[in-house]
């Protein structure tokens, strides 16, 4: 029997104090978070506007996290090579907004950020898998894009669970990674289903003690 994967806990700035970013991303990383998770939102692609390269530079100089910057942007290869500037470890695009999107996870490669691409709840397992082989990771949100606080969508586990059969079949270094209404009541489902990396945001930001938060995270993923 094979080891289990290990998990990671993926606090999402955008729940954080906007007026103390620094502050808070040293607390998550204190408190035991592995990744720092990076929403940026272009007010067109989803209906918000977050941050941009700027704030993710000052972050790669507050935080000894690895910054995880998820685009949700109409264009973003025009934007790929500001991130790698920045200080972007990890970078996802959405499947929807890239029409050339071999070519945009090839640019994310070169520039020497893992490339993970993100799908929307209604976005199907098909249209995913052409692209499997050239990722590190795959992003599923399990909410529409564009909010936090929103609730968890069941019915997403069903493509964690395609993108967990590709995997042990053909590349079983790739992630899985999700984002949404993630707390302790939906994460345990979340990881039967194969999820490798959690995105958090009001069950970390929200919470009075970040390393309980995150504690609580890992012990219900079990």
């Amino acid at each position: 029997m094979s080891a289990p994967r290990p998990i990671a806990i993926c606090p999402s700035i955008l729940s954080a104090d906007f007026a103390r970013l620094a502050e808070e991303a040293t607390a998550v990383a204190a408190a035991g978070a592995d990744f720092l998770h990076v929403d940026v939102m272009d007010g067109h692609f989803v209906p918000n506007l977050t941050l941009g390269a700027p704030i993710v530079s000052s972050l790669a100089a507050a935080t000894p996290l690895p910054l995880d910057c998820h685009l949700m942007v109409t264009n973003p290869d025009t934007l790929l090579d500001a991130f790698a500037a920045a200080g972007a470890q990890k970078l996802s695009v959405h499947i929807e907004a890239c029409p050339h999107l071999h070519r945009t996870v090839q640019r994310i490669r070169a520039l020497g950020m893992e490339a993970g691409v993100a799908l929307n709840p209604h976005t199907a397992f098909c249209q995913l898998e052409p692209i499997l082989p050239h990722l590190d990771f795959v992003l599923v949100m399990s909410v529409n894009p564009g909010f936090g606080g929103q609730s968890f969508i069941p019915g997403v586990l069903d493509k964690v669970r395609a993108i967990d059969v590709w995997r042990k079949t053909h590349n079983p270094a790739l992630k899985i990674q999700i984002d949404g209404g993630i707390k302790p009541s939906t994460i345990r489902a979340a990881r039967a289903a194969g999820v490798d990396w959690f995105v958090a945001g009001n069950a970390v930001f929200g919470a009075p003690d970040y390393a309980k938060a995150i504690t609580a995270l890992r012990e219900a993923a079990q």
